[in-house]
């Protein structure tokens, strides 16, 4: 009698690659200290679920106790940069932070215009330090070309200051403040009143719907970066899909968790923690 044959093995699929996460691309300065710029957003991305990429437009020599140094990159360079993530890769949310100088500004106002995805403008105009980081010519620039651009726009109240000169003393203040910012044109802004006494109270409106964001004052000395942090936490969760009203209030309960954990690093403001969800 033949033996029956011996039973061929079924073949396991073979898994195809996974589909690639949203994609970010982040147009700021580096921060050689690591607490905020491209290095606090690319951060923010990866522990948000996106893929973080970057255009660096300036270089700085920073640590806990401020900027000592600020190098602009050439215009062709940051052209560049952008080009070569957008022509290839593709983007589904876009943030920006420092710009330093008018030609940065007014060169990545026309660069976005070639992306067909949400543009976060984070404006830029000082740091934790006190130390300018926007050139005063490009303060006008700002407002002419990239503000109209933009889906959502996150002056702090020295940076309201700067673009309409409306002074925000406390929360009664910032309704104002955010209709003077919305004549500028984005579509939504998200005035932050991190620096007013009382709570933490930010607000979210497109001159109909307005959102308030409410947290409790946190006592911390370290806080470097946390602007940073919510513009790109910001821009990856609308890459997620979520509408701007969710993605602020993920990225407040993002940026409160970070800063609360935030920790001491040299001798000046350490920065908040973005891994601080693994070091729970």
């Amino acid at each position: 009698m033949t033996p029956a044959p011996a039973p061929v093995p079924a073949r396991t699929p073979v898994p195809g690659p996974p589909a690639a996460p949203p994609r970010v691309l982040t147009i700021a300065g580096s921060d050689s200290g690591g607490g905020a710029g491209i290095q606090a957003d690319l951060k923010t991305m990866l522990e948000l679920g996106v893929h973080g990429m970057s255009a660096i437009v300036a270089v700085t020599a920073q640590n806990s106790l401020g900027v000592h140094g600020v190098w602009d990159l050439p215009v062709a360079a940051v052209r560049g940069q952008i080009r070569a993530v957008v022509d290839d890769i593709g983007v589904d949310a876009v943030k920006t932070g420092m710009l330093s100088s008018a030609s940065l500004v007014a060169l990545v106002a026309r660069e976005v215009d070639r992306v067909d995805a949400p543009l976060v403008v984070d404006p830029v105009g000082v740091s934790k330090h006190g130390d300018p980081l926007l050139a005063p010519d490009a303060v006008d620039v700002l407002r002419r070309e990239l503000l109209p651009r933009a889906t959502i726009v996150t002056p702090n109240v020295d940076e309201v200051r700067l673009l309409t000169g409306v002074d925000v003393r406390d929360a009664a203040d910032l309704p104002g403040a955010a209709a003077a910012v919305l004549e500028l044109g984005p579509r939504w802004v998200l005035v932050k009143g991190g620096h007013l006494p009382g709570d933490a109270v930010d607000l979210l409106t497109d001159g109909v719907t307005e959102l308030v964001l409410r947290g409790p004052r946190l006592d911390r000395r370290h806080t470097h970066g946390t602007g940073c942090t919510l513009a790109s936490a910001i821009a990856a969760r609308l890459a997620l899909g979520d509408t701007p009203q969710r993605a602020a209030r993920a990225a407040k309960e993002f940026v409160s968790g970070a800063l609360a954990a935030g920790f001491p690093l040299g001798g000046g403001i350490g920065p908040v923690d973005h891994g601080y969800r693994h070091r729970r």
